[in-house]
């Protein structure tokens, strides 16, 4: 019976550690590896798992039935997946124990490890001058790139947090960004719109998606990286949708 309720257990670890890191922006074959790897550590090395990026299937060798995770919501915490690795690697050598492992994984799955909403807008704004200057801009435009990323950036996580429908936050800062950058332009403050725009809407553009998405087609894994790459064109579409829309109704 006791060994029921381990298993059990187990289940729960692999497919919490699993969560967080889908939740957090892994490449999929690193969850994968890492449930079956947390799995191997208790002596069950032929686990099975099939992870996409809106669910997770997983069972021990010889249990039944396969266990399922739904995640909802996804994003970018790559100190997060450190911990994990850190807690799977634990469990390998020895260090932590099933039971403190999923207190460990309750534990990291609770807390906020995101840095400040300002100190996120201060750096998309800081990034985005210096992509301004690497896109060979002039630096009469750097302060107006820098407070026209940073008042887009800030309506992206703005209506992220309050609007839950698909797509629409980029839309929104998109739009946002162009008609500051071509309001700053008509009256004088910025002189290269494009450059201003481009830069500007670094911040928003799905990078680490489309990563992994090429590594997860890479990897084998058909499904991930061609629903990661699907959102990937939507998420760009809908940034260039947004500039595109004040192009059209002011320029």
């Amino acid at each position: 019976m006791d060994h029921n309720i381990n298993e059990q257990k187990l289940i729960e670890a692999c497919l919490l550690a699993g969560k967080i890191l889908m939740k957090s922006g892994a490449e999929t074959y690193r969850v994968e590896d890492t449930m079956m790897r947390m799995a191997a550590a208790f002596g069950f090395n032929e686990s099975q798992s099939f992870v996409t990026p809106t669910g997770i299937i997983f069972s021990l060798e010889g249990s039944d039935p396969s266990q399922f995770v739904r995640i909802s919501e996804r994003g970018t915490d790559l100190e997060k997946i450190t911990k994990v690795n850190h807690i799977s690697r634990s469990m390998a050598d020895g260090v932590l124990n099933m039971n403190d492992a999923f207190l460990a994984l309750k534990e990291l799955e609770k807390v906020n490890l995101s840095f400040p909403i300002w100190l996120q807008i201060v750096a998309a704004a800081i990034a985005s001058g210096s992509f301004l200057i690497m896109f060979k801009g002039i630096w009469a435009d750097y302060v107006p790139a820098l407070i026209v990323s940073g008042i887009g950036f800030s309506t992206f996580l703005t209506i992220h947090y309050h609007a839950k429908v698909k797509f629409f936050a980029e839309f929104s800062a998109s739009f946002i960004i162009g008609l500051l950058g071509l309001l700053a332009v008509n009256y004088g403050w910025g002189h290269q719109l494009d450059l201003i725009v481009i830069a500007s809407v670094m911040p928003l553009v799905p990078g680490l998606l489309i990563t992994n998405a090429i590594r997860d087609l890479m990897a084998g894994h058909f499904v991930s990286g061609l629903s990661k790459g699907a959102e990937a064109f939507l998420t760009a579409l809908a940034i260039g949708a947004g500039v595109a829309v004040v192009y059209s109704l002011w320029l």
